[in-house]
């Protein structure tokens, strides 16, 4: 059976109508945000009780550093943004630059960075962060800023991969995001949808470079809420073109596609109209995610998540949406092999406090 959808949960305890969601088949996982954490205890509690429901389950976070890390206290380290990693690999003196001293340097804390974000995360018992960021920083967009490791491609994909190692390394799997790239455009898609009206050309050479670059390391893929006009009128996420013929064919990605949150005012204008969250997520699932998120549905009128649980149902019955065995198995891959340690043994693991150094 594939379980495609992540969705999310009202509060710090799960409810019945929580419980009875996360017992649905369709649902693969959820995604957790501020409003679900108060500290280490409630959130480890909360994800015992998730995983009660059913242990398939992967509990994922928007966990990237900076201004991107939805738990900051009790215990949790305060990661530095991403930007930061880029400005450390270009502090080198001409004596240095011969050498790559603070290039290395970089790698390793982003190792570093990489580890202590998953470690934490995994003794709370939260699987997955979506992480890390592979747009470029053109200093323009406002919603990339700092969460973007640096200008250069080359750059970008370097510290992410020592970024994912480290993630590895504390035995969480990684997404990156938001492809072909988010970093040129202005606009928020959160707010708004964004027009990138770059060549397939422009677009393979600069933001796109990294993906294919890291095509046999990525886990997860996750594509922009952006339209490129002259590859596609479809958001990239909705685009087989994209998807299918560019990401997988072409740049040779054959991990997991996780659509971005559907919710958001970028997700769902699709050729001129505004589609509901079933027809979003059909459209998403036929071309070529594995996966779709829906966020933020929880709180207040819930009735979003059950009418796109009934509306996949329908999709699946009349043939409109066929589930597929090959995204069961991406999503099941993404779920951690090894045991976590727990928060006070992960105190004074020499691994952990190690990075910990590092990132000082």
């Amino acid at each position: 059976m594939h379980a495609p959808l992540f969705i999310d949960v009202a509060g710090l305890t799960l409810t019945k109508k929580d419980v009875r969601r996360l017992q649905h088949p369709l649902v693969g996982g959820l995604i957790l945000f501020a409003r679900n954490w108060q500290n280490r205890e409630q959130l480890t509690q909360l994800c015992l009780s998730i995983k009660d429901v059913r242990d398939d389950l992967i509990i994922s976070v928007d966990h990237e550093g900076g201004r991107v890390q939805r738990f900051k206290s009790d215990g949790f380290t305060v990661l530095p943004p991403m930007a930061s990693l880029g400005r450390a690999w270009m502090m080198q003196d001409k004596a240095q630059q011969a050498h790559g001293h603070a290039a290395m340097t970089a790698l390793n804390k982003a190792t570093a960075c990489g580890y202590v974000l998953g470690a934490e995360l995994r003794a709370c018992g939260v699987d997955l962060s979506f992480a890390p960021v592979l747009d470029l920083d053109y200093g323009a967009s406002g919603v990339i800023g700092d969460r973007a490791f640096h200008s250069d491609p080359v750059v970008v994909t370097l510290l992410a991969k020592a970024l994912m190692q480290g993630l590895l390394q504390s035995g969480m799997a990684h997404c990156g995001k938001h492809f072909p790239g988010h970093g040129y455009v202005i606009a928020d898609s959160h707010v708004d949808i964004p027009i990138d009206t770059r060549s397939l050309t422009k677009i393979l050479k600069a933001d796109a470079a990294p993906y294919g670059w890291l095509s046999a390391s990525l886990c997860g893929v996750m594509p922009a809420h952006v339209v490129y006009p002259k590859v596609d009128s479809k958001p990239a996420g909705f685009s087989s073109r994209w998807l299918n013929d560019i990401l997988r064919s072409r740049l040779g990605f054959n991990g997991a596609i996780f659509s971005d949150d559907l919710s958001m005012a970028g997700a769902r204008c699709v050729d001129g109209r505004q589609l509901d969250f079933t027809e979003a997520a059909v459209l998403a699932l036929n071309a070529g995610c594995d996966l779709v998120l829906l966020c933020n549905q929880s709180v207040g009128d819930t009735s979003a998540i059950d009418a796109l649980l009934d509306g996949l149902d329908q999709a699946q019955a009349n043939l409109s949406w066929l589930p597929n065995p090959l995204s069961e198995e991406r999503r099941q891959s993404l779920l951690p092999c090894t045991p976590a340690l727990d928060w006070d043994s992960l105190m004074v693991s020499s691994n952990y406090m190690q990075a910990l150094d590092l990132l000082i």
